[in-house]
């Protein structure tokens, strides 16, 4: 299959799969589309959890315990600041702490995320191109009965226990799709929809004027990958999100939140007696192997992926 493929992503789930696509596709012909519902400032720098993920992920830097941060980081910047009494529960590296402060530079200097993402990825060797979602602010907040919480409130300082009432992403209204986003919808003969969470990582892409519009006119063929396996998220708090939400917690849940755009849901064999249900909505269960625990997983699911488009 000739032409570009796009995918969209967030979190480990997603960086996950975008580094088997990676593996198998070419630079020029890919394109991953990071979340930026995630963004946050940490001691007067922009931080980019989504964004960072992936390319530390796609550097061959990230943590392999834990899917983010840098492996054999060590944390003596952020000791210093709690000693000086600095609100820290957010965890950063030292080396992650650089990548930060160099963002938060060039966003200084007048650069948009855009062009700050494509210059420390070249930095780290990260071929393929990473855009973020949007270079205006957006912010996914979440309405719990103590009261709003940032996304990084909710995940890391009360560690998702909060109950959701309310998702909002703030500012996505006025916000404009970043220009290699729009492109790459433009130009995209494969669309692919990551197993990431779909309130907090694909949500806010979603939310971005255009792009569900650009997504059920595009000629591509769209692929999603189900977070959901067995009744619940592979990680992270996908399925207790989609519940207090009031959606079904399974990947019939997750063809019903995408079956508008999406051609064909990818689930996983544990699943297969859910396809008629899919099948059902109007987009086209294919039933595989989803979860990904080594590299060579992660590339059979990216084979399976251009597989399916090459019908």
């Amino acid at each position: 299959m000739d032409g570009k493929i796009l995918a969209f992503a967030g979190g480990v789930g997603g960086a996950k799969l975008a580094l088997g696509l990676s593996l198998i596709i070419p630079p020029e012909r890919l394109v991953i589309c990071v979340n930026t519902g995630d963004d946050d400032s940490f001691h007067g720098l922009h931080v980019s959890p989504d964004l960072d993920t992936m390319m530390y992920t796609l550097a061959g830097l990230s943590d392999p315990q834990f899917g983010w941060g840098i492996q054999g980081d060590t944390f003596t910047a952020l000791n210093m600041l709690k000693q000086y009494g600095a609100d820290a529960w957010f965890n950063l590296g030292d080396r992650d702490f650089a990548t930060h402060i160099r963002r938060t530079q060039l966003l200084g200097q007048g650069a948009t995320l855009s062009q700050v993402t494509r210059e420390l990825c070249e930095s780290l060797g990260v071929r393929h191109t990473v855009i973020p979602m949007s270079d205006d602010s957006v912010r996914t907040v979440l309405g719990t009965p103590g009261g709003d919480l940032s996304m990084q409130e909710y995940f890391v300082r009360q560690r998702a226990e909060p109950v959701i009432q309310s998702i909002t992403y703030v500012g996505a209204e006025a916000a404009r799709p970043s220009p290699p986003l729009v492109s790459a919808l433009n130009d995209a003969v494969l669309i692919v929809f990551c197993p990431s969470n779909p309130a907090l990582s694909l949500g806010p892409i979603l939310a971005l004027p255009g792009v569900v519009d650009s997504l059920k006119t595009s000629p591509a063929m769209k692929i999603a990958v189900s977070p959901i396996v067995g009744g619940d998220a592979v990680k992270g708090p996908a399925g207790k999100i989609m519940a207090e939400l009031g959606q079904e917690v399974s990947c019939v849940g997750i063809a019903s939140l995408y079956k508008d755009f999406c051609d064909i849901l990818v689930i996983d064999n544990q699943d297969s007696y859910l396809s008629p249900q899919i099948d059902d909505l109007g987009v086209r269960p294919v039933v595989d192997s989803i979860i990904m625990q080594s590299e060579s997983d992660k590339v059979a699911l990216a084979q399976s992926l251009i597989a399916l488009s090459n019908g």
